[in-house]
């Protein structure tokens, strides 16, 4: 069975690096599932750069980027190009441009799921948009039969 590939948007990313609490632990086992067969676990090159961008307000540029760097080693980073642009500006129902390239790189890796705290600007999107919490129930968590 194929791996199931996933998308963390930037806010996901954002609560780690800034240890952002209540949401840290859900955020946070997401990301960890980069080390699990099961998931294929891929974030945009913008929103590693939101993310270090929060991170180095919090943590100083040095920490940051090594915080950054794990990261970009740990989870797959999509291509971000022409066709996220042109298929973003196409799509009227797209109100967030940002969110629009996220998407598109997201569907050009193949991924099937978004995982996000904004679910409302995700709108537009014509696959599952969940909050961690949500996936890690529904995906992740070994149930016993």
């Amino acid at each position: 069975m194929p791996a199931q590939k996933i998308f963390l948007d930037a806010n996901v990313l954002v609560t780690v690096l800034c240890n952002e609490y209540p949401r840290f632990g859900a955020c946070a086992r997401v990301l960890s599932l980069a080390d699990d067969p099961r998931f294929d676990v891929f974030t945009s090159p913008l929103c590693l750069a939101i993310g270090a961008f929060f991170a180095e307000k919090k943590n100083g540029r040095k920490l940051a980027r090594k915080k950054i760097t794990l990261l970009s080693e740990k989870l797959k980073v999509t291509t971000m190009g022409p066709k996220a642009v042109e298929a973003t500006f196409a799509n009227p129902a797209i109100a967030d441009i940002e969110d629009g390239f996220q998407y598109f790189s997201a569907v050009d890796a193949g991924c099937t799921s978004i995982v996000t705290y904004d679910r409302r600007d995700w709108h537009f999107a014509k696959m599952e948009v969940l909050p961690p919490e949500d996936f890690l129930l529904k995906y992740a968590v070994r149930r016993k039969r």
